[in-house]
């Protein structure tokens, strides 16, 4: 997801061609297929926790990555629909980034609350 961006970033500011809206694309699909897999493990983690604020966090991990995984499906779908270039889906992946930081940041945060006594 967040070479995806970058890909955009290379695309909008004229740097090699059209060819990095197109890796932008796929890299992006590629993305939402790795973290729809990687939720399989994590929600059977989560159904193995007994501490209650560690629970608390990683529910609100989930909840923040499931919000920016359906961002990204959006932006996917308006990436199909649009013309290369537009602001819209760069907009979308930059707020993505912004979410999975977020939950980057709740999952060390759950980590560090599972480990204590």
């Amino acid at each position: 997801m967040v070479f995806s961006i970058v890909s955009d970033l290379i695309f909008k500011l004229g740097y090699g061609g059209r060819v990095w809206n197109d890796v932008a694309f796929y890299t992006l699909a590629g993305g939402i297929v790795g973290a729809l897999i990687a939720a399989l493990p994590g929600f059977v983690d989560l159904a193995g926790l007994t501490n209650p604020k560690a629970k608390t966090i990683a529910i609100w991990h989930m909840v923040v990555n499931l919000l920016a995984v359906a961002l990204y499906c959006v932006n996917f779908w308006l990436r199909m629909h649009r013309a290369p270039g537009d602001n819209l889906p760069i907009i979308l992946s930059v707020i993505g980034v912004v979410l999975i930081t977020i939950s980057g940041w709740l999952g060390g945060e759950m980590v560090m609350c599972a480990e204590s006594p």
